[in-house]
């Protein structure tokens, strides 16, 4: 009995680890005229782990609404979520 719910609290505990949300905070620009802005993005689980890939898919958003990435500053879960809501202003969560 007690390694049946061992087995249960560590397949809901990974279960929700697999599931949790993954976002990066980047900075992008857009030319003629120049514009920079910081913002924060929302990942698909694939590429949470896999910074190249997170890249990519951050690039290819940005550029499909006019934007260059310039720089990734980094990958994290909703634990970092609120504290970067003010800086990234209308581009939380935006794209």
């Amino acid at each position: 009995m007690m390694k049946q719910t061992a087995l249960t609290l560590l397949l809901v505990a990974m279960a929700s680890t697999a599931q949790a949300a993954c976002y990066a905070d980047y900075k992008a620009k857009r030319d003629d005229p120049l514009k920079l802005h910081y913002g924060v993005i929302e990942l698909s689980d694939d590429v949470c782990d896999n910074r190249k890939d997170a890249r990519r898919q951050i690039r290819d958003r940005l550029e499909a609404n006019g934007w260059s990435l310039l720089k990734v500053q980094s990958i994290f879960d909703d634990t970092g979520l609120e504290e970067r809501k003010e800086s990234a202003g209308k581009f939380f969560l935006r794209y």
